[in-house]
């Protein structure tokens, strides 16, 4: 039997057993709606609020400031639609290789009337804060850049643009869904106004995920019924899935620092394993300022499906790219906005690890990769 390898951590985590334990008792004894005032009501409010702190110590910022969501999706439409509802009109900016969670949103305020800026990255997908600044306008209402690519972990200067948006007053929204709980984030003094975040990319659960809201930020709801979330997300809590975002947030800043430096490492043993033995293959991405744990490769004359499969009968579970765009046959629309060539592109895979992974584990992908590419370029039409 194959070793099971699981490296595709940027798509989802296995949930953490301490995550598991501390949500458990709210599928059962604890299970009170935590809008009631009774005391089955008030036993899962506590399970809510407590999450509410450990979230905002962990960012830096007021519990009040806190707001749960079903996931990072909405956490991007709310942010984005909320500002621009309170608005009316207006002038946003973004970049090229967002998620689509804030690409398609822009897009739908575009057919409503509102004017989108679209920024390009440079080849190891950076946004510079210059063009940041040369795209304001007077009529700009929100700059919207995610704090980490999910495709190649390249780390944005958040804190410069930041800084730019501040200084100017207009609102600055993170996308920090790939790099909340994995690396330090401090809202304040990065400037940041609005801060998406979720669980099941840290050890906790699916369906929860969260929004940053700078006290003081202009933002009109865009889910109306109850009272719930301070009137400013109706609808009953998800009670264990936020206890357990909670926990797995401050197990995160527990083990976070410590495993970050064991990431990097292991990260780079797989790309210098596989770039030592295996021809016409390129690291994308920047190569320092990149999440610890990602890893993504372009093997020419390849394409990215079929490694993926190859590697999966090995018991090895890697990404083409993002999960949301799993089943695209085009190359990657963040590879291409970086200006790798499509040869290349098409060839792109992504290794994200975790806090499971071993050197072990990493020397078995290794050989299993390597012959894996040659078989498959022997096969290639391209290639011959």
């Amino acid at each position: 039997m194959n070793r099971r390898v699981y490296l595709d951590h940027n798509a989802s985590t296995p949930v953490h057993p301490e995550v598991l334990e501390a949500m458990l008792p709210y599928f059962g004894e604890r299970f009170g709606n935590p809008s009631s005032v009774h005391a089955f009501g008030r036993e899962a409010r506590d399970g809510v609020e407590t999450a509410r702190e450990r979230v905002a110590e962990f960012l830096r910022a007021g519990k009040d400031e806190i707001v749960f969501t079903s996931g990072g999706t909405e956490s991007d439409n709310f942010a984005i639609k909320g500002v621009a509802a309170a608005r009316g009109h207006g002038h946003l900016i973004t970049s090229a290789i967002e998620h689509h969670a804030v690409l398609r949103t822009c897009q739908a305020l575009e057919a409503q009337g509102f004017e989108a800026t679209y920024l390009p990255v440079d080849g190891v997908g950076m946004v510079d804060p210059d063009d940041v600044k040369r795209a304001l306008r007077p009529d700009t209402i929100l700059v919207s850049l995610m704090h980490a690519n999910s495709e190649v972990g390249t780390i944005q200067p958040v804190a410069a643009v930041g800084q730019l948006t501040r200084e100017r007053g207009i609102p600055f929204h993170v996308d920090a869904v790939q790099t909340c709980g994995k690396v330090p984030i401090d809202v304040e003094a990065f400037g940041i106004d609005l801060l998406s975040f979720s669980g099941h990319k840290i050890y906790g659960p699916k369906g929860v995920a969260g929004l940053y809201i700078r006290k003081g930020t202009k933002l009109v709801s865009v889910q109306h019924g109850g009272e719930h979330e301070r009137r400013r997300r109706a609808g009953t809590e998800n009670v264990p899935g936020i206890v357990g975002l909670g926990r797995a947030v401050e197990i995160r800043g527990r083990d976070m620092e410590a495993e970050a430096p064991r990431l990097a490492a292991l990260r780079d043993r797989l790309w210098q394993g596989i770039s030592a033995a295996a021809p016409e293959v390129r690291l994308n991405g920047h190569a320092t300022r990149r999440l610890p744990g990602t890893c993504n490769m372009c093997f020419r004359h390849v394409e990215s499906e079929s490694v993926v499969l190859g590697l999966d009968l090995k018991g090895i579970g890697v990404s083409a790219g993002s999960a949301c765009t799993s089943g695209n046959v085009e190359p990657s629309y963040v590879l291409v906005a970086m200006g790798v060539p499509v040869d290349w592109a098409m060839g792109s895979v992504r290794c994200s690890l975790g806090r499971s992974t071993t050197a072990e584990d990493i020397d078995y992908v290794i050989e299993s990769v390597v012959p894996l590419v040659a078989k498959l370029r022997s096969l290639s039409p391209a290639r011959v």
